[in-house]
């Protein structure tokens, strides 16, 4: 009868202090909000010469049917932003909004982000703004894509050139991204 009643009080104790620490959560400041980022990167893609922003958006409660991100990234050559829009998909555990192909990307200079949540009636459920710094300029990328398929087919244009550095190939116009 003792062995029972310590073995009661043992699974009580660790009852009570599992309820203590599920008390003790971090709700953190993301009450009320649908997503946060869980990952940002500039991805320079050497074989196919082009750069782009990748953001990954982590669901931070149930997402609903007929929601849609919409990425408005800073275009890093000057001019009017560039937007995406993705269905959010209620299944999946994540959201990937890529840009699309850029140019005049600068070492260390932070381009805007900004990130709505619509609902399937258009009206903004979440806004996220945020920035991102690339840690090269989009000067290592070839001048052309190293490839021209989907087979990995060498770039003809880049015989001799095994860099995919052409001498005399026109650059992008960068001046209104600085």
């Amino acid at each position: 009868m003792l062995r029972g009643f310590s073995r009661s009080i043992v699974v009580g104790g660790a009852l009570i202090a599992a309820v203590a620490l599920g008390a003790c959560r971090d709700t953190g400041n993301n009450e009320g909000k649908l997503f946060e980022i869980s990952g940002k990167i500039f991805v320079f893609n050497y074989r196919l010469a082009r750069a782009t922003y990748v953001v990954t958006l982590r669901p931070l409660q149930p997402m609903g049917d007929g929601q849609v991100a919409v990425a408005s990234f800073q275009d890093p050559a000057g001019g009017a932003p560039l937007v995406v829009e993705q269905k959010v998909w209620p299944k999946l555990d994540k959201v990937t909004l890529e840009s699309p192909a850029l140019t005049c990307v600068v070492k260390n200079k932070p381009y805007a982000i900004a990130i709505s949540i619509k609902g399937a009636d258009g009206a903004i459920l979440q806004k996220i703004d945020t920035t991102l710094m690339s840690t090269e300029d989009q000067s290592v990328l070839p001048d052309r894509p190293l490839v021209i398929d989907q087979l990995y087919t060498a770039n003809p244009d880049l015989v001799g050139h095994p860099d995919g550095k052409l001498p005399g190939e026109p650059k992008p116009d960068c001046s209104k991204g600085i």
